[in-house]
């Protein structure tokens, strides 16, 4: 599963920046989805600050260049809410994707790289289709081979935010 998810990701990291492809961006929020879209809180990171990331085409690729607000945030201990997308087989999550909107389909990439975080767990977390909070160690990944900006290793899931 994280092949097919990652591969779409990064088939779309190699798009030049002027075309504009789904999966890019922070990811939308469809008005239809049964899902609320997440509030800000107090003390939880922000998905408007982790997109802020900007992005130029070098080599057939896409590389973010992080504001210096997101590069303060490099292996600092955060919070951060969001929609699982599950990585392994099972209801117990230990890798999985937090992404920024709720999937519609489950072979669809949501947002682009600056609207989801790989996430690594020391314990298991339970799948569920609402939002989770999610404790741990953030890498900022400015040349990872699968296209993603953002790893939370070390983590632990919170229950709902």
């Amino acid at each position: 599963m994280l092949g097919l998810a990652l591969c779409c990701a990064g088939v779309q990291a190699q798009v030049p920046a002027q075309v504009p492809a789904i999966g890019q961006g922070p990811g939308y929020h469809d008005p239809r989805s049964p899902f609320k879209p997440l509030q800000e809180r107090e003390g939880v990171l922000s998905w408007s600050l982790l997109s802020s990331v900007s992005t130029k085409a070098e080599k057939n690729r896409l590389v973010p260049t992080f504001p210096a607000p997101v590069q303060a945030l490099n292996q600092k201990k955060v919070k951060v809410q969001g929609f699982m997308m599950p990585l392994e087989p099972g209801d117990k999550q230990r890798h999985f994707l937090l992404s920024s909107v709720p999937t519609s389909c489950s072979f669809c990439v949501p947002a682009g790289a600056e609207g989801l975080i790989e996430v690594f767990t020391q314990q298991p977390v339970r799948y569920t289709l609402e939002p989770v909070l999610v404790e741990g160690v953030l890498a900022v990944l400015s040349d990872d081979p699968y296209g993603l900006f953002y790893r939370i290793n070390g983590g632990q899931g919170l229950g709902a935010p």
